[in-house]
């Protein structure tokens, strides 16, 4: 029996490697750093999960409720309904594998966050991505242990290893992969769960995210075919300060806990969000709080900076659920929060779009799956915040219990042959088809031209878009084209024109996508996934209808 190969070792991948090795299947874990080093690791807020401890009858139909209408209702209403009644589970499975929530009298305690109406989302102080992937890494140490685990840290993904049989469909044999320290390639057979994480690299410098999350993967999937959707829905978290390299991220429970957002105008504070959103306040979702801002500070009577007060929490809030964050911002801006409010932006934070997957983060070439934030399914056009880790916690769990459901349906043979006799098959079947497999890397893509890429992108795909600035930026892409020296290049090109053509084909604002020139949302044209492929050459962005009934108004 073939190992199952994960690219990438934050929560997706390692929920996914240790639900494997729960039913006894091997994995190869493989990731350009280890666990410890992960986007995973800088999660702060929280969990959600419909646990209703505190009172307020909170139910995981309200959670899907909310997650739907918080994206726009452009999410999998299927997958989304799976993920909330599941998230209790997935909360307490964590939980029993050591991940220390805050709780109270051995009850979990639960926090507010943006777009949900009561207190769903569960919290280790301003850490919890660290303290979850803590219990996950010890959680796959036994396994490594026994065998069922093995890890490929210092490892770059280099591409699937495809091939097309006589009825011209694309099958995932296995994965290459190359050694960053002896620089030596290898050939991994069997399926592939893709765990890459978010395209951060494809911002340099403008993101909350690990510059290791370079875009890479889902560039190169995507040029040998993977289909991708909602390109068009990056995030914006409305408050991050700028650091070195990036930008830092102030977690949304300083919000949740009573943070609140102003601007000077006429000299005096305007806490323009209390005014505006007297129901959620400072609590509305993250694409609503962002384009306010970015509007707010445009308005003749105000100064052009926003700043977040947390003066007013108490002593208690700071020592026990934000002291990580108040020691964060002491350590990069020298400002103590707890007696000065900080200037903040939005910086872009999340990827709602990405891989396109079904429910069971199948993609649409077979034996390659998709997990986490490369993946384009729960989140719609915009996602709630404490929703991210619960995706990829059950993402990479949901993956992984379908390949074992299908392997036993099959006798434990996912190929129904013999290793040599797979790899024999993927030979052939690629010099037949796809053309001789290369054993060497491809060259990098340079810094300067990553960098004039991400520019160009981050003007066109700002937090308000129109017409003139996406066909601008498109343009611009073009010209940078022409001077592309490597396949790398043209990859992350032909990704970037899927970006910009999937926001330019939707003409309305929905979620994190706004356009100026078209700012009212349109249910009957465009409550439909944008869908980018590249085939025979030819790159393909279109609309198809989402799957499901939601079962809930759009309003």
């Amino acid at each position: 029996m073939e190992k199952i190969n994960i690219i990438g070792a934050g929560l997706a991948g390692l929920s996914a490697a240790i639900t494997l090795a729960e039913g006894g299947y091997e994995s190869n874990l493989i990731s350009l750093q280890y666990s410890e080093r992960a986007q995973s690791v800088l999660a702060e807020g929280g969990i959600n999960a419909a646990l209703d401890t505190m009172g307020e009858g909170d139910t995981v139909n309200e959670h899907y409720e909310d997650t739907m209408k918080g994206g726009g209702m452009l999410a999998n209403p299927v997958a989304v309904r799976r993920l909330t009644k599941n998230a209790p589970d997935t909360v307490l499975w964590l939980k029993s594998l050591g991940v220390p929530f805050y709780q109270e009298n051995g009850t979990i305690i639960l926090r507010n966050f943006g777009g949900q109406k009561k207190k769903r989302t569960a919290y280790a102080k301003s850490s919890t991505g660290k303290v979850i992937m803590n219990a996950l890494i010890d959680g796959a140490r036994k396994y490594e242990k026994k065998g069922l685990i093995r890890r490929y840290p210092h490892h770059e993904f280099i591409k699937l290893l495809l091939s097309k049989p006589a009825d011209g469909q694309k099958i995932c044999r296995g994965v290459q992969i190359k050694d960053r320290y002896s620089d030596s390639i290898l050939k991994l057979y069997g399926i592939v769960i893709l765990a890459s994480g978010g395209m951060n690299g494809v911002f340099p410098g403008m993101t909350t995210g690990t510059t290791q999350n370079s875009g890479e993967v889902t560039a190169t999937i995507f040029a040998q075919g993977v289909a991708l959707s909602n390109l068009e829905m990056l995030q914006y978290h409305p408050t991050t300060i700028g650091i070195s390299g990036k930008r830092c991220l102030v977690t949304e429970a300083a919000r949740g806990e009573g943070g609140r957002l102003y601007v000077v105008r006429n000299g005096r504070p305007w806490y323009f969000m209390e005014e505006k959103y007297p129901v959620l306040k400072n609590l509305m979702p993250r694409d609503i709080v962002s384009r306010e801002m970015y509007l707010t500070v445009r308005e003749k009577e105000c100064e052009q900076q926003v700043y977040l007060d947390m003066t007013g929490l108490k002593d208690k809030v700071w020592e026990h659920k934000l002291s990580d964050l108040r020691n964060e911002i002491l350590y990069y801006r020298k400002l103590d929060p707890k007696n000065t409010p900080i200037p903040v932006e939005p910086g872009i934070h999340y990827f709602m779009g990405g891989i396109h997957t079904d429910e069971y983060h199948r993609t649409n070439i077979d034996g390659v799956y998709a997990a986490g934030e490369c993946t384009s399914l729960y989140h719609g056009a915009n996602r709630l915040g404490g929703n991210s880790m619960l995706g990829a916690v059950y993402g990479g769990k949901t993956a992984a219990m379908h390949i074992m459901k299908n392997a036993e349906e099959k006798g434990h043979d996912f190929a129904e042959k013999t290793k040599e006799e797979s790899m024999e098959s993927y030979r052939a079947e690629s010099m037949e088809s796809l053309g001789e497999e290369s054993m060497e890397a491809p060259a990098e893509a340079s810094e300067e031209f990553v960098s004039a890429l991400g520019n160009i992108l981050y003007d066109g795909l700002g937090i308000v878009r129109n017409e003139g600035r996406l066909k601008f930026a498109m343009g611009k892409v073009s010209q940078l084209e022409a001077a592309c020296h490597n396949d790398r290049e043209k990859n992350r090109i032909l990704l970037a024109k899927a970006m910009l053509n999937s926001a330019i084909i939707r003409k309305e604002s929905r979620g994190a996508h706004y356009r100026e020139d078209y700012p009212d949302r349109q249910d009957e044209y465009y409550r439909k996934i944008t869908l980018a492929r590249y085939e025979e050459q030819q790159l393909e962005v279109d609309f198809v209808q989402i799957q499901g009934d939601p079962g809930i108004s759009s309003e």
